[in-house]
This record gives structure tokens, C-alpha cells and sequence, in this order.
């Protein structure tokens, strides 16, 4: 199994070619990341860039799962919260590179990024996803309880209306 670790600003900047990389597959893939197509890396450069600042005010969790020294998944755990939810976190942009998909790897991200949440003391973690996608699957499996759907809520990367699942997953500290 490859391994996890997280991010800081320099490391964040350092990973930025494959991390580009695979957001730009990930779109590509037909993903409801955000983002429209085309979404070349140059592109996801931009927004890796933000996220480097994020993760150096400490408003981001970057977990980044390597293999072969490179960067072939990522989660984000969005720790800004307001201060009325000192106790929740939100789980961002869960990607596995198209490559090393069917492994478990999703799995493996989530459970770090749970054992990350806890350790941070979140007790509530909450994420959306595109309805009807293979990643509701996961999260079902992973115990996340389905909180409703959003009609015609964002734009697949091909420009087709998309619905969105909310999510929410109770943690024990």
C-alpha cells in the first residue's frame, strides 16, 4: 500500500507538478471537481497554489498518498471553521489518480484523513460528492450517512447539470 503523509506549504509546493497532474486527470475523467474542461495541469498549478497558502495558515489538511515517489492521491481536510464549529471539519477533493483506481487507495485516504480529523478534534466531518458517481459508493461503505441531494447543484466538467450528495460522518475522540 502506498504511503500517506501530510503536506506542509513547502512540501505542498514541491509535490505541485504531480499534484496538478492529478487534478488535471481527474477532471478529464469527468469528475465534479470544480473546475470545467479543458483543465490542463498548468491550470490546476493555480488553484495547488492556493491550497500551498491554505495549508500554511494551517486552514488545510493535505494528505497525500505516494507511490514511487510520486503523488497518486490526495484528500484535503478543511479545518477554517467558524466559531460556532470548532468541532467540524470539512473532507475536499478526494482524488485518485485514473491509473491507480480500483486498489483501495480511496479507502486508505479516508481512513487517514478520519484518524487526522479525530486527532485534530473534529468529532463531525461532512463532504459532498456528484450524485449517482462511484464515490457514493465509497462513502456508504465507509459508514458516511447520506444527508439529501441537491438538484442541478453544480456543472459536470462537460458543462451537463449535476446533482450533489451531501454527506456526514460522527467521529469518536
Amino acid at each position: 500500500m502506498p504511503d500517506i503523509r501530510i503536506l506542509d506549504k513547502t512540501a505542498t509546493l514541491a509535490a505541485l507538478r504531480d499534484l496538478s497532474d492529478l487534478f488535471s486527470e481527474t477532471v478529464r475523467g469527468g469528475a465534479s471537481m470544480g473546475y470545467m474542461l479543458p483543465f490542463p495541469p498548468e491550470d490546476a498549478e493555480i488553484y495547488w497554489c492556493g491550497v500551498a497558502e491554505a495549508v500554511g495558515r494551517g486552514d488545510i489538511v493535505l494528505l497525500a498518498l505516494e507511490e514511487a515517489g510520486h503523488v497518486v492521491g490526495s484528500v484535503q481536510i478543511g479545518v477554517a471553521m467558524p466559531p460556532n464549529q470548532p468541532h467540524r471539519a470539512d473532507i475536499k477533493k478526494l482524488m485518485v489518480h485514473p491509473h491507480q483506481r480500483g486498489r483501495g487507495l480511496s479507502r486508505h485516504l479516508m481512513d487517514a484523513a478520519e484518524r487526522e480529523a479525530a486527532a485534530r478534534g473534529r468529532s463531525l466531518l461532512v463532504l459532498d460528492t456528484a450524485t449517482g458517481e462511484p464515490a457514493e459508493q465509497i462513502y456508504e461503505h465507509l459508514g458516511w450517512s447520506r444527508a439529501g441531494v441537491i438538484p442541478g447543484y453544480a456543472l459536470f466538467p462537460d458543462g451537463r447539470p449535476c446533482d450533489t450528495t451531501f454527506y456526514h460522518k460522527t467521529l469518536t475522540l
